[in-house]
């Protein structure tokens, strides 16, 4: 088959993959190669094993995020910020 008959509109969306992994894990590997150190690898094996641990979870990084922001804030999410609420006033 031809390769353009392989791509298709909807293959757009899909997460890329670098050697299996999330392609954003790739940011860790090139800082390891510009910077060779044994910190910066044992940096980018972490960020290899986080991304593969959230995808093993079922968990894109960017979901991951909003859950980690979730988690900060709280589920409570009001409609008028609390500076922005009226104060009571009793006029009698």
């Amino acid at each position: 088959m031809d390769e353009e008959q392989l791509a298709h509109w909807r293959d757009s969306a899909r997460i890329v993959r670098f050697f299996g992994f999330d392609a954003r894990a790739a940011a860790a590997l090139m800082l390891l190669l510009m910077h060779f150190r044994l910190w910066t690898f044992v940096f980018a094996i972490l960020v290899m094993l986080l991304f593969w641990g959230l995808e093993k979870r079922g968990l894109t990084f960017a979901a991951a995020l909003r859950g980690l922001r979730l988690w900060i804030v709280g589920f409570k999410r009001p409609s008028v910020m609390n500076f922005k609420k009226r104060k009571m006033t009793d006029y009698g």
